[in-house]
C-alpha cells in the first residue's frame, strides 16, 4: 500500500531512472519505507519507451552489455525478480563496422571476435591478442578486487602488482592503448566504431571505463529488452510500491532539507500545480546530476565549497540525436542484415572521431540500430522500428527559435535518412514515421546538464576511483 508522502521515510529518492528504481527496490524489499519522486510522467530516465502510431518507441536502451555469471550487475538484478518478469533478448552479433574501406561484422563473443578480425587482418594478430588480453585483464582484476578501502589497508603499495591492468587502464585512454597495440588504422576503427556509445573521442576516452563496458559485451553479449527499456523501469517501480513504498511521477523536487549538517528531507511539488509539500526521512538519494543537486537543490553554502568547485570544473559528458524510424517494410527485407550498423563514411582515422563528431551531419559517424533484426515486441506484425543516433551537442540547438530549432530538426531528419538510404537502398520508401529527439530534448526529460545521457565525461582524470559520485558533500546525503 503506499503512505501519505508527508510521511517520515527511511529513504526519499530524488529521481527514477535506472540507479533509482534499483536503490528504491532494494531497500523496499529489505523492509525499508520509500518515497521515490520523479519529475517525469514516467519512471526511467533515458530507459524510457513511448507510443507513436503502432510503434512503442524505445528512447534510448539500444543494448544491455554481459548478464552473464561474472556480470556485476546480475546479482541485484535476480535479486529484485527482473529475469522473472522482464524478458531479455540476445542481439546476434556486437556490431557492423561500414566505411569505404572496410564492411566488416564483429562477434559478441571474444574468441569469435579475434579470429574474424584476424581473418581480415593478418599482419595485426599480436596487437589484436593484446587489445583483448587487456580487456580481460581489467574485467577479471575489478572481479577479483576486494570490497576495501585500500588507501587505510598495507595492501595498497602492492595494488600495482597485483592489479597491473587497472592501474594501466585508470591511467591510459583507448586512443592510446591502439596507437601502442596495432599500426593499422582500419583495425583501429573497427576495434572503437561504437565508442560513442561511451564518449566522444577515443583520444581522452578512459581505457578502463571502456574496457569494463566493451569487455562485458565481449564476455556476455548484447541485450535489448522486449517491448522496450520501459518494461524493465516498470517491473523495478512496482517492486517499490508492492512493498509499501510510493513512487511519484510529475512531481520535482525543489529543495533538499538540511539540518544540523545532515540531509534530513525533500520539498517537492505537482508539477501541474499546487503548493510545496515537505516529506523526511533518514537519507536522502539523490539520482539527479551531481552539479544539480549542489547549484540548484542544497541550500546555499550547504555543500562545501570544495567539493562545489570540484563539481562545477568537471567536464560533462557530450549528448546524442535520435532520429526515430517506423518502417512500413522492415529493413531486413531490403538487404539490411545487422542489428547495429556503425557508418564512418567521412572519417579515415582514430584520431579524426573527435573532430568529425563536432562537423556537419552529412560527416558526422553514426549508427542505425534495426530493432526488427530481433523479436523486440516493438511494431505490429510485418513492421518494424529503428533509430538512428549520432554524437551531439546542446550548443547546438539551444539558443534557436523555436521555428528555427523545428525546421533544423527536419533538415538534419532528411539528411540521415539520405545517409541510410546509402547504406541500405530502398529504405526511404519503407519510411511511414520519423520523429527527431535532440539534446535539448533530453535535457527537458531527465534534467541533466547539457542534456547529456552519460553524466562526466569519461576521462581518465574523472573515472574509476576519481569519480565525484564516491563521496557526499553531507551525511546521510547518497
Amino acid at each position: 500500500m503506499s503512505r501519505d508522502p508527508a510521511d517520515h521515510y527511511h529513504a526519499i529518492i530524488i529521481g527514477g531512472g535506472l540507479g533509482g528504481l534499483v536503490a528504491g527496490a532494494n531497500l523496499s524489499r529489505h523492509g525499508k519505507r520509500v518515497l521515490l519522486i520523479e519529475q517525469h510522467g514516467v519512471v526511467g530516465g533515458c530507459a524510457t519507451a513511448f507510443k507513436r502510431k503502432e510503434y512503442s518507441v524505445e528512447a534510448s536502451l539500444h543494448m544491455i552489455d554481459g548478464l552473464d555469471a561474472l556480470d556485476s550487475k546480475r546479482p541485484i538484478l535476480e535479486e529484485l525478480g527482473v529475469f522473472e518478469s522482464v524478458e531479455f533478448v540476445r542481439v546476434p552479433e556486437l556490431y557492423r563496422f561500414v566505411d569505404p574501406k572496410t564492411d566488416i561484422v564483429i562477434p559478441a563473443s571474444a574468441e569469435e571476435a579475434r579470429a574474424v578480425l584476424v581473418s581480415r587482418f593478418p599482419a595485426e594478430a599480436r596487437g589484436i591478442d593484446a587489445f583483448f588480453a587487456r580487456l580481460a585483464g581489467i574485467g577479471m582484476e575489478l572481479a577479483r578486487l576486494p570490497q576495501a578501502k585500500w588507501k587505510q589497508t598495507v595492501l595498497f603499495p602492492l595494488f600495482p602488482l597485483l592489479y597491473p591492468n587497472l592501474v594501466a587502464g585508470a591511467k591510459g585512454t583507448l586512443g592510446g592503448l591502439l596507437d601502442r597495440i596495432i599500426t593499422d588504422e582500419e583495425l583501429k576503427l573497427a576495434l572503437t566504431a561504437n565508442v560513442f556509445y561511451y564518449h566522444d573521442d577515443p583520444y581522452t576516452l578512459s581505457l578502463l571505463y571502456f574496457a569494463l563496458a566493451q569487455g562485458s559485451y565481449y564476455r556476455g553479449g548484447g541485450h535489448f529488452v522486449k517491448g522496450g527499456s520501459q518494461r524493465l523501469s516498470d517491473h523495478l517501480a512496482t517492486v517499490i510500491t508492492r512493498n509499501g513504498g510510493t513512487v511519484l511521477t510529475g512531481h520535482e523536487v525543489t529543495r533538499i532539507l538540511v539540518e544540523n549538517g545532515r540531509a534530513t528531507g525533500v520539498r517537492f511539488r505537482n508539477k501541474r500545480g499546487g503548493e510545496e509539500t515537505q516529506a523526511t526521512a533518514r537519507a536522502v538519494i539523490a539520482n539527479a546530476s551531481v552539479p544539480s543537486v549542489v547549484n540548484d537543490l542544497l541550500p546555499q553554502g550547504a555543500a562545501p565549497a570544495r567539493f562545489a568547485e570540484k563539481v562545477n570544473r568537471l567536464r560533462p559528458a557530450m549528448s546524442l540525436l535520435s532520429l526515430y524510424l517506423g518502417f512500413k517494410t522492415p529493413p531486413k527485407q531490403l538487404g539490411n542484415r545487422c542489428y547495429s550498423t556503425f557508418v564512418y563514411d567521412s572519417v579515415r582515422n582514430v584520431r579524426e572521431i573527435g573532430l568529425k563528431n563536432h562537423a556537419a551531419f552529412e560527416e558526422r559517424p553514426f549508427v542505425f540500430v534495426d530493432y526488427g533484426q530481433i523479436d523486440s515486441g516493438l511494431a505490429p506484425a510485418g513492421k518494424s522500428l529503428g533509430v538512428v543516433t549520432t554524437p551531439d551537442y546542446l550548443s547546438d540547438w539551444d539558443a534557436l527559435a523555436p521555428e528555427d530549432y523545428k525546421a533544423r530538426k527536419e533538415r538534419v531528419a532528411r539528411i540521415l535518412i539520405g545517409r541510410l538510404e546509402r547504406l541500405v537502398p530502398g529504405i526511404f520508401d519503407a519510411i511511414e514515421y520519423y520523429e527527431v529527439a535532440t539534446p535539448k530534448t533530453l535535457l527537458r526529460f531527465t534534467r541533466n546538464p547539457h542534456g547529456t545521457p552519460y553524466g562526466f565525461a569519461q576521462t581518465p582524470e574523472q573515472s574509476g576511483m576519481k569519480r565525484i559520485g564516491a563521496r557526499s558533500p553531507l551525511p546521510s546525503l547518497y
